[in-house]
């Protein structure tokens, strides 16, 4: 039953204990860099199994945040950052091959950048609409591979984000399969909670997975639901019931998922 109880963690054993006592329908992995050596990939590959030895068939493997201080656009220009480059299309792939290998879902960015309304590798394009464009051939390059078994997540970067009814339209026209992280459609429409009602029903057909995620709608803040100026009572409406789900909370201790748990208590009272 939507909403499900969807929790993260990395492929730290102990997190993963901690969060499978809880008896999650949904497990994301959110990877790092040591994920994607040889002995890092095996050790993945085991926890995912051990995962699914519990009976859940759920499971998302989150492409890594970050590499070397930036973040893992997948515009990042190749002859500028060839390390960087690698390491975004090299996991994006892996990551596709895993999932089909184990019956898995791979999420991969849209985009990541501008938190402060700036993108680094924005930098590097003559405009917004030719950096655009590249990440669109990005995108359908890695659906073509993926097929059932990827999906993307909208940003706050102008690259790639819910918000704009165009912007929006010009993504579902390429049929992808989408994530929705709730907190950076509000950031995006900066914190409107009748724009942001209006986005999530526009996108709603094409997403697959939701990032459940309270904010102030200013900054990536990840809060608690409940902590934020989301309106839940009337988002809940506005999700696809047929998606999976998981709580994208910060932590006080990665150990512990208390708020991962107590988002999923505060969105229950308002399941009719």
């Amino acid at each position: 039953m939507f909403p499900m109880l969807g929790l993260k963690a990395s492929s730290d054993p102990a997190q993963i204990m901690d969060r499978l006592r809880h008896r999650p329908e949904v497990f994301e992995f959110f990877t790092d860099v040591p994920d994607f050596t040889p002995e890092g990939l095996n050790h993945l590959k085991k926890m995912i199994g051990l995962v699914q030895s519990q009976g859940i068939q759920h499971i998302i493997l989150h492409q890594p945040m970050k590499f070397q201080g930036h973040h893992t656009e997948l515009i990042t220009p190749e002859k500028v950052f060839p390390e960087l480059y690698d390491f975004v299309h090299r996991t994006a792939v892996t990551l596709i091959e895993v999932a089909q290998e184990l019956g898995i879902q791979a999420l991969i960015h849209g985009s990541y950048d501008s938190e402060h309304g700036f993108d680094e590798m924005l930098a590097y394009y003559p405009d917004l609409a030719s950096a655009r464009q590249l990440n669109f051939q990005m995108l359908d390059r890695l659906q073509a591979i993926g097929g059932d078994n990827v999906m993307f997540e909208n940003s706050i970067s102008p690259i790639f984000f819910y918000g704009d009814p165009e912007v929006e339209q010009t993504i579902l026209d390429h049929h992808y399969r989408l994530v929705c992280d709730v907190s950076h459609a509000f950031i995006s429409v900066h914190g409107n909670n009748d724009k942001l009602v209006a986005s999530l029903n526009h996108v709603k057909p094409a997403i697959v997975h939701y990032h459940l995620v309270d904010s102030m709608g200013q900054t990536h803040d990840s809060l608690q639901l409940g902590k934020g100026k989301i309106d839940w009572q009337r988002v809940l409406p506005t999700l696809n019931p047929k998606a999976t789900d998981i709580y994208e909370i910060n932590l006080k201790d990665q150990g512990n998922c208390a708020e991962q748990l107590a988002s999923h208590e505060y969105l229950k009272q308002f399941v009719k």
